[in-house]
């Protein structure tokens, strides 16, 4: 580690947090329809959306017609995703001339796109024509991040009001999200993007001469065949494509999904270290800026910045203990002599699988923060990392959405913890447990126990499944043993969180894996999502209770730590036999065995 490269990591936590309340305060306007200065110019466009949908701003929806609307919804946008694929070979703005993908492929990317997911078993370059990209992805990457966002201010709704049946309106809370937060921000990041060297454009394909010639002699000719060939590369050629607008919600979404296979790695995708700075700020404002509004929208901001210091406890945690695991340099690399000894221009560490230009601080900042916040854009590719600096990313998704999170769906999965912590306190005292006013009764605690439970159970089951299937489960894993075993464990863990990212050493664009991931991608989305609904239901339906002398208060210290206890110990005792498994047994044998 150095001064510099902590100096960089504290330089962007400092700015996360003044984000929060700002950005938090015109976020809780949008959704009380309170002015903001956006509304001269999109309030005709928002009422139009309204007739569109045959609603307007004062329906209200019970939770069931609420998820009812969630589920219709996002199963069009999988279907209509699905045929966009199957049938893009026909289709326009396609310079490169891309055929349509595969069923199994087009199945795990539309539902990869649509659960907020973006997991890529495809190379964006090769496979999707831009009109896929724009007219599919990017679409889907603003309608599943405002889907999480309706969702989270439903359980607000259900927290704040009382004795009423109605959470809100999923048509307007979506018009909202879009139209107020994601679509303006996306515009000044893509802007933003565009300035410092992004693309942005049409143009086929560019193949241009190499500044430096390179010739090298291949074992197989250009037909594959077993012969000794001598190859010089003169040419390249250079992707193009509308790049800017997509990264931009890409990021701000919490969505991932690179338009390269390279991700965020890739020059065209954030050309300098600024722009990575700025994507890594971007997809993490809007989560942290939920604490904020949830404070504001249940009339005590003293409640939102009580889940933002738990949520910022585990992320400063898990920032720096990834940069001090990749800090450290890789034994067998050591004995090589290569890049081995620190000193005052080499600072040392493991740098395989990271950009020269970024580094070891802001490849694990973008690692930690993409792998917490359900982003899943990668800066560096994780399965380079060190046994331990692999664990961080991994540990970080285990603890479910709830260390920042996906937009929407972190904050509420934190609140969900928060009202497991309330109950185990009551279960202390002997007394009905309250949040927020609201006595949390059998239904709430069943409905809890079934969204804090189902990415556990589904990462689990689909991990021994595809570890059993020796066919199809480890035929695509590149490096046998514990690494092969955490490849395995970081797809099905990135898959039920919703994340994307990968240890890309494991080759998963097969029916078995486009299937099984696209199904556990589903429960980890709607399992999670519509028992948060049902939740909200009823604690809309609740009577305020006066606090009490036995009341817990939820915005102490007490309670904060008390929170973080509960979140570890589940994500604990969940995963810790499975990561003993792989990243830790890595490490011993890496660093201690001959």
């Amino acid at each position: 580690m150095t001064l510099n490269g902590i100096l960089q990591i504290a330089l962007y936590l400092v700015l996360l947090v003044l984000i929060t309340k700002p950005l938090g305060w015109y976020m809780a306007r949008v959704y009380q329809d309170e002015p903001v200065v956006l509304n001269r110019v999109l309030k005709p466009i928002e009422k139009l959306f309204y007739a569109l949908c045959g609603t307007s701003e004062s329906d209200e929806m019970n939770w069931k017609t609420y998820a009812l609307a969630v589920l219709i919804f996002n199963g069009l946008g999988v279907v209509v995703l699905y045929i966009l694929q199957r049938i893009q070979g026909s289709l326009p703005l396609n310079p490169q001339g891309f055929a349509g993908l595969t069923p199994p492929l087009s199945f795990n990317t539309a539902v990869s796109f649509v659960t907020n997911t973006n997991w890529q078993a495809y190379g964006g370059e090769t496979t999707m024509s831009y009109l896929t990209q724009m007219l599919g992805l990017a679409v889907q990457n603003f309608m599943s991040a405002a889907t999480g966002m309706a969702v989270l201010v439903a359980l607000i709704r259900g927290l704040a009001r009382h004795s009423v049946q109605t959470i809100g309106n999923f048509w307007v809370d979506m018009t909202r999200s879009t139209l107020y937060i994601l679509l303006p921000m996306s515009m000044v990041l893509a802007v933003f993007l565009v300035s410092q060297g992004g693309l942005q454009n049409f143009n086929a394909y560019k193949t241009v001469n190499v500044l430096q010639p390179v010739s090298y002699t291949s074992p197989l000719d250009a037909s594959g065949a077993a012969k000794q060939t001598t190859l010089n590369i003169t040419q390249q050629t250079l992707p193009m494509g509308p790049v800017a607008s997509q990264i931009a919600i890409k990021h701000l979404g919490t969505n991932g999904g690179g338009f390269f296979n390279a991700n965020a790695a890739h020059p065209f995708e954030s050309p300098n270290p600024l722009t990575d700075f700025v994507l890594v700020l971007a997809e993490t404002c809007i989560a942290a800026a939920s604490t904020y509004m949830f404070g504001k929208m249940v009339k005590d901001t003293r409640q939102g910045w009580a889940i933002l210091a738990v949520m910022m406890t585990f992320f400063v945690i898990l920032q720096f203990g990834a940069y001090a695991a990749e800090s450290v340099p890789n034994p067998k690399v050591a004995a090589l002599g290569v890049d081995a000894v620190a000193s005052d221009t080499n600072p040392g560490g493991n740098m395989e699988g990271k950009e020269v230009r970024l580094g070891i601080a802001r490849s694990t900042t973008m690692g930690v923060a993409s792998t917490v916040t359900s982003t899943g854009a990668v800066n560096s590719m994780h399965d380079s990392w060190l046994p331990l600096g692999g664990l961080v990313p991994l540990f970080g998704m285990h603890l479910g959405e709830t260390v920042l999170g996906g937009v929407g769906s972190g904050l509420y999965g934190m609140l969900a913890f928060a009202i497991v912590s309330v109950f185990v306190a009551g279960l202390m005292v002997g007394r009905t447990p309250e949040y927020l006013g609201k006595k949390i009764e059998a239904f709430e605690m069943k409905m809890v126990s079934i969204a804090i439970l189902i990415m556990p159970c589904i990462v689990l089951l689909g991990m021994a499944i595809a570890v059993l299937a020796n066919d199809n489960g480890t035929a695509g894993v590149a490096n046998p043993g514990p690494h092969g075993f955490s490849e395995i464990m970081y797809a099905f863990t990135s898959a039920g969180n919703n994340n994307g990212s990968a240890f890309a050493g494991i080759s998963v664009n097969t029916p078995f894996y486009n299937t099984a991931l696209g199904i556990v991608m589903l429960f980890g989305r709607f399992w999670f999502a519509i028992p948060v609904l049902a939740l909200a239901g009823g604690l809309a339906r609740k009577k305020l209770v006066p606090a009490g002398a036995g009341t817990l208060p939820t915005h102490t210290t007490l309670f904060v730590v008390m929170l973080i206890g509960v979140v570890f110990i589940v994500g604990a005792l969940s995963f810790i036999p499975v990561l003993a498994l792989g990243p830790l047994v890595e490490h011993i044998k890496l660093f201690f065995s001959p």
